[in-house]
C-alpha cells in the first residue's frame, strides 16, 4: 500500500506551516484572537476597479475559454506595462498568460528541464520551485546562501555549484522569504555566468512593485533571452483570481503554447478581463498607496523585532517578509512557532518550509496585517519570549 502512489508525489513535501495554520484556525474557532503573520498573501481585498471589471465581464457573458496564450488585449497591456515601468520593449507575442505564477513555473520547468537535470536555486527560497522541478522529474540543486551574499545566487556560486546535469538557474528578486533583490548589474552578471555554461536563466519577479525606497530592475533590461515569471497576486492583489504570466524568448513560444493547451487550456477568462483594469491610472494609484502602507509596516516591524533580539542581518528591500534568525533564543524553529501560536496566538512560519540551510533556527514574519495588529503582535512576542526562555 505504501507504494500505491507515485514516487514523485511522495517526494514532494507538504508545507510545515499548514499544520500551524490548521491549529491557528482551531484556536480562532474556539474564540481566540490569532494574529496571522504566516500568510504570504496581501491583506487588502482586490482593488475595486479590478472587481468592477470582473463583474462587468461576467455580466457580459465573458465566460468562455480564451486563447491558450491569453487574451491578446491583456498581453498587449502587460507589454505596455514593461515599456512604461522598465523602459523595455517586449513583443506581446512573447507573453503567455497563465493560471497564477504557478502556471508560469509549470510551463518553464516543463519546457526547460529533462529528467535527471537540474536548476540551481538559492537555499532558503520558495519551496514550490524545487517541488515543480521534482514534478517534471528534474531536481533542485540547492545552493546555501546567507547574509554575506544577501541570500542570492552569485556568479561565483554558479561557477562552484554548476555540474554536468545543470541546465539553468532560478532566482527571485525580490525573494521569498528574505525580501532581498538583485540589482541590474547583478542580474547581468548572473545572466553571463549562466549563458557561459549554455544554461537558461529564469527569474521570479512576482514581488515586483512591492519594493520600498527603490525600484526593482527586470532581468529583461539586461537579458532578452531570460525567462520571467510574474503574477497578478502580490502587487496587483488578485491572489484568488489565479492569474500570472510568463515572458519567454520568441523561439520558445510555440512549444510553450502547446504545453499550455495540453496542461490547462487557458487561464480563467473572467480573471483575465478583470486584470485589464490593473493597468488603469486609478488602479495603479490604489496599488501605490498600498505599497506605501507595506513600507510603513516594514519600517515598524524590522527595528521592533531586532530590538527583541531577532537576527535580521540584511534589510529587505521588497516583498512583505522578514526572515529572522532565532539562535539567540535557542530551540528549533518549529517548536518556537508552536509556542507563540499556543501561548500568544501569533502565527509565524518556520524556516523549514524554505529549504535546509540553517532552516532550523530561522522563522519568517509576513507583515500582511495592519500597523495596530503588528504592534499588538510585537507586544505578544515580547511577552512570549519571557515564557519561552523561562
Amino acid at each position: 500500500m505504501a507504494h500505491l502512489y507515485s514516487a514523485r508525489s511522495r517526494a514532494i513535501e507538504p508545507f510545515h506551516v499548514m499544520a500551524l495554520l490548521a491549529r491557528a484556525n482551531e484556536l480562532q474557532a474556539a474564540g481566540h484572537d490569532v494574529i496571522h503573520l504566516e500568510i504570504g498573501e496581501p491583506d487588502f481585498t482586490t482593488a475595486e476597479p479590478i472587481i468592477a471589471a470582473g463583474q462587468a465581464a461576467l455580466a457580459a457573458g465573458k465566460t468562455r475559454y480564451t486563447a491558450a496564450r491569453g487574451l491578446p488585449q491583456l498581453r498587449e497591456a502587460i507589454a505596455g506595462f514593461y515599456a512604461q515601468r522598465y523602459n523595455v520593449t517586449i513583443d506581446a507575442k512573447r507573453i503567455l498568460v497563465t493560471p497564477g505564477g504557478s502556471g508560469a513555473l509549470l510551463l518553464a520547468t516543463s519546457l526547460l528541464v529533462d529528467p535527471g537535470k537540474h536548476w540551481l536555486l538559492a537555499d532558503p527560497g520558495y519551496p514550490c520551485n524545487r517541488h515543480f522541478l521534482r514534478l517534471v522529474e528534474g531536481a533542485a540543486q540547492l545552493v546555501p546562501v546567507g547574509p554575506d551574499v544577501r541570500y542570492q545566487l552569485t556568479p561565483d556560486l554558479v561557477a562552484r555549484h554548476w555540474d554536468k546535469d545543470s541546465v539553468g538557474a532560478l532566482v527571485a528578486s525580490p525573494a521569498n522569504p528574505t525580501g532581498t533583490m538583485l540589482t541590474r548589474e547583478e542580474l547581468a552578471a548572473l545572466s553571463a555566468a549562466v549563458k557561459t555554461r549554455h544554461g537558461h536563466l529564469v527569474v521570479d519577479e512576482i514581488y515586483h512593485g512591492l519594493t520600498y525606497g527603490c525600484d526593482a530592475s527586470s532581468v529583461l533590461e539586461v537579458d532578452d533571452d531570460a525567462f520571467v515569471l510574474n503574477s497578478f497576486s502580490k502587487y496587483f492583489g488578485m491572489t484568488g483570481w489565479r492569474l500570472g504570466w510568463l515572458v519567454a524568448p520568441e523561439d520558445a513560444v510555440a512549444d510553450l503554447e502547446k504545453l499550455a493547451q495540453n496542461l490547462y487550456i487557458s487561464a480563467p477568462s473572467m480573471a483575465q478581463y478583470a486584470a485589464l483594469a490593473c493597468f488603469e491610472p486609478q488602479t495603479l494609484e490604489i496599488l501605490e498607496e498600498r505599497r506605501a502602507e507595506f513600507g510603513r509596516r516594514r519600517d515598524f516591524l524590522l527595528p521592533a523585532l531586532r530590538e527583541l533580539g531577532f537576527g535580521i542581518a540584511v534589510e529587505p528591500e521588497g516583498a512583505f517578509y522578514l526572515y529572522a534568525d532565532i539562535s539567540a533564543f535557542g530551540g528549533d524553529a518549529f517548536a518556537f512557532c508552536q509556542h507563540f501560536l499556543e501561548v500568544e496566538h501569533v502565527a509565524i512560519t518556520p524556516g523549514l518550509d524554505f529549504g535546509r540551510f540553517q532552516a532550523g533556527h530561522h522563522v519568517r514574519f509576513a507583515y500582511t496585517q495592519s500597523l495596530p495588529r503588528l504592534q499588538e503582535a510585537v507586544a505578544r512576542i515580547a511577552h512570549g519570549l519571557r515564557s519561552w526562555q523561562g
